[in-house]
């Protein structure tokens, strides 16, 4: 065979392959066209967005560019901006020792006597200084995020946002422990009556029913106050408030693995890990901890070029105010598997029918194929993440479902059928 004859082998074999994308390509977008075309689409408002993760090119959209309230997609965008200023072992204090006291603030890190996390750096590091000054300052920021429902201020998913969190800035209440309240600083707060909430709103004063024999976890105000006495009441030791830390540089303590809290952030959907993490990062930036700082420090040097700026104002996505589209999730969720090994990403995320929060929908046969992060809130669900199909492709997705009235599990059944068809066949 000459090269003449060679060449044009190649180039026929070439074509047929080519031809054979498109035709495949074609196939599949008749059939994610059919799917949304059914009636349960037609009374709410969806946005989808699928582009191959090697070649880039765009395998469906529609509505891409458009706005959605995004619920817990938003902690996307959390995590690359973590990932991104955070070291792979959070900064658990800041610190100064002048003298014979030890000058302390908090970083934001949530791990302090957290119920699931369980870091104890910070507790062992405390525990052998005597002389304690505790510096609450730093924090310029509110309590809860803007937007937030006010009506969730006593809600487990809702604890109030800190520089110096202890606990998990929430009450673990239970007839089963032994002091039935955790932390036990509360045990005189607590009253097993029936109310309509389960604390007051202005007041560290708990309510629980007297028949109920599950764990209840209920935020509890954060003044500094109470930070500080509980501080006190676990450390065993008086410690003085201050107002400020020593102008002399100060050093860092370094705490848990940041894994650690990608993966409660992400497979579990926590919604304090997700503010706690913005928190940190600006503490990464400047001396101040505000989720502004972060947020404005990755739009404006992380993610300069995004297909559209959203509207980003907390790091879990519990706020309405929140405004992504489809291509802005798509091309963060480009970036980080671009940024990560696969490998890790992927542990991360949760995977469908198997951990997190799709634990019980996008089943694989036999093996994973979503590695997605979902986001509800009343009347909206989307899911954002990665698909693998079973010809080895990679997919990167934004779909998001707003405001439809149908349940969300008929939502959800709808997208399971999508995808699976995309899996198989293309």
């Amino acid at each position: 065979m000459n090269n003449k004859t060679l060449k044009i082998l190649v180039s026929c074999c070439f074509t047929a392959f080519l031809g054979s994308c498109a035709s495949n390509k074609k196939a599949v977008n008749k059939s994610i066209e059919s799917n949304l075309n059914t009636s349960i689409y037609k009374n709410q408002f969806t946005g989808l967005l699928i582009v191959n993760a090697s070649t880039k090119d765009t395998l469906y959209a529609t509505n891409s560019s458009k706005y959605f309230t995004p619920a817990s997609n938003t902690k996307i965008f959390t995590l690359y901006t973590a990932l991104k200023t955070l070291p792979k072992k959070i900064p658990a204090l800041r610190y100064v020792e002048k003298n014979d006291t030890l000058y302390f603030e908090g970083t934001g890190d949530p791990s302090f006597l957290h119920p699931y996390l369980k870091d104890s750096t910070v507790f062992y590091f405390l525990k052998k200084h005597k002389n304690l000054a505790f510096n609450l300052s730093n924090f310029q920021d509110t309590r809860f995020g803007p937007g937030w429902a006010w009506e969730d201020y006593d809600s487990g998913f809702s604890p109030e946002r800190s520089s110096f969190p202890i606990y998990g800035n929430v009450a673990s209440i239970s007839k089963t422990f032994p002091s039935q309240i955790i932390p036990h600083y509360f045990k005189d707060s607590l009253l097993f009556i029936s109310n309509n909430r389960n604390r007051d709103q202005e007041h560290n004063r708990f309510y629980v029913d007297e028949y109920r024999t599950d764990t209840l976890t209920v935020p509890f105000k954060t003044a500094n106050k109470t930070v500080l006495h509980l501080l006190e009441n676990v450390l065993n030791k008086p410690i003085t408030l201050s107002n400020k830390t020593p102008t002399s540089e100060t050093s860092t303590l370094y705490g848990i693995e940041a894994d650690s809290l990608y993966i409660q952030l992400m497979q579990e959907s926590d919604n304090f890990i997700a503010e706690q993490l913005l928190l940190l990062s600006a503490s990464e930036i400047s001396d101040t901890l505000n989720s502004k700082i972060a947020i404005s420090y990755a739009l404006d040097s992380l993610l300069p070029n995004l297909p559209q700026q959203p509207r980003w104002v907390d790091g879990s996505g519990l706020s309405r105010y929140n405004l992504f589209t489809p291509q802005s999730m798509v091309y963060v969720l480009d970036r980080l598997y671009n940024d990560v090994p696969q490998e890790r990403l992927f542990k991360i995320f949760p995977a469908g029918g198997v951990s997190g929060t799709i634990k019980n929908w996008y089943t694989g046969n036999p093996e994973p194929y979503i590695y997605a992060k979902s986001g509800s809130l009343g009347n909206n669900y989307c899911l954002s993440g990665y698909l693998l199909t079973k010809s080895g492709k990679v997919l990167i997705f934004s779909f998001m479902n707003n405001h439809f009235r149908t349940p969300t599990s008929q939502v959800k059944k709808q997208m399971e059928a999508l995808f699976e068809e995309i899996r198989d066949t293309y």
